[in-house]
């Protein structure tokens, strides 16, 4: 018994002796390890990651004339027609423009139900009725005509092209293309709801014109079809306040205390306004460049 103990002792002895060696040694080679710089000779001594790339974008003017459509709108949906103008100081790097104005506006469904909602009260002929004097100040008899709108944007930006690459369409056909992104400051124009004081409001519903200042930011893709064209699809992001549907949202006093009867620059709100654009680049001179 005592012997078959002492063996199990003298076996697991060597295990722990065996297993500190092995540790010892891996950590002695780990310590001496060094980094070793590899020379390449021969004909791809000092050669670039890639050759032969075609430069779309350096040294070239782009001038993109565009179509943008607003989403996610609450009262009115908004078709912009513009252009983007950049110049490419690198392949990577531009500075440039984009601008745009209002040329075709359409009701959404919430606009049509809210229209027939006051088409239905007559509020013209029962000017007394409770439900109109109630919403006097707010619904015009023409809902359409009082909702705001965004008359004409001018947007100087900066584009940075940090990836491009090859897009496979149906794993047949291989089209250029490449990701950017876009930022700076945007001048908008407006139509708003006009300022009006109480008792002025149930009678005064025209539109005002207004500008204002508001960062942009967004993020595109581009498929070059020609050395000198491309298409685009661009999502831009422009936040902003505005007053969307001509109501009186905030009131007056210590305690804003709702409603005030009137139309301000305090009912304006927080807007994450957005758009999708779809453009054509066409670059000058027409050539591209080809690195070496």
């Amino acid at each position: 018994m005592g012997t078959t103990i002492t063996m199990k002792k003298s076996a697991t002895l060597r295990h722990l002796v065996t297993a500190l060696v092995a540790g010892f040694t891996l950590l002695t080679i780990a310590q001496s390890v060094q980094a070793q710089e590899i020379l390449v000779t021969g004909p791809l001594a000092g050669a670039p990651a890639v050759r032969k790339l075609r430069l779309y974008r350096e040294g070239r003017l782009e001038l993109a004339p565009s179509v943008s459509f607003t989403i996610l709108d609450e009262y009115q949906r908004t078709i912009l027609i513009g252009a983007k103008l950049n110049y490419n100081l690198t392949d990577w790097l531009a500075i440039g423009g984009w601008g745009a104005f209002g040329a075709i506006r359409i009701s959404t469904a919430l606009t049509d139900h809210i229209q027939d909602v006051v088409d239905s009260r007559a509020c013209g002929a029962n000017p007394t009725d409770l439900n109109c004097r109630l919403t006097a100040t707010n619904l015009g008899s023409d809902f359409p005509s009082q909702v705001g709108r965004i008359a004409w944007v001018v947007a100087p930006q900066l584009t940075v092209v940090p990836f491009r690459g090859k897009i496979a369409i149906f794993e047949s056909l291989y089209v250029d293309s490449d990701l950017h992104f876009f930022a700076g400051p945007a001048f908008v124009g407006l139509k708003e709801r006009a300022n009006c004081s109480i008792g002025e409001c149930p009678t005064n519903f025209r539109l005002a014109s207004r500008s204002t200042i508001a960062p942009t930011f967004g993020i595109g893709l581009s498929f070059f079809t020609h050395a000198w064209g491309a298409v685009a699809a661009d999502w831009r992001a422009l936040p902003f306040s505005r007053n969307t549907g001509g109501f009186d949202t905030a009131g007056s006093g210590p305690d804003q205390a709702f409603p005030d009867n009137q139309i301000s620059d305090a009912d304006r709100q927080f807007r994450f306004n957005q758009l999708l654009t779809v453009s054509y680049s066409i670059f000058l001179p027409f050539e591209n460049r080809v690195s070496e």
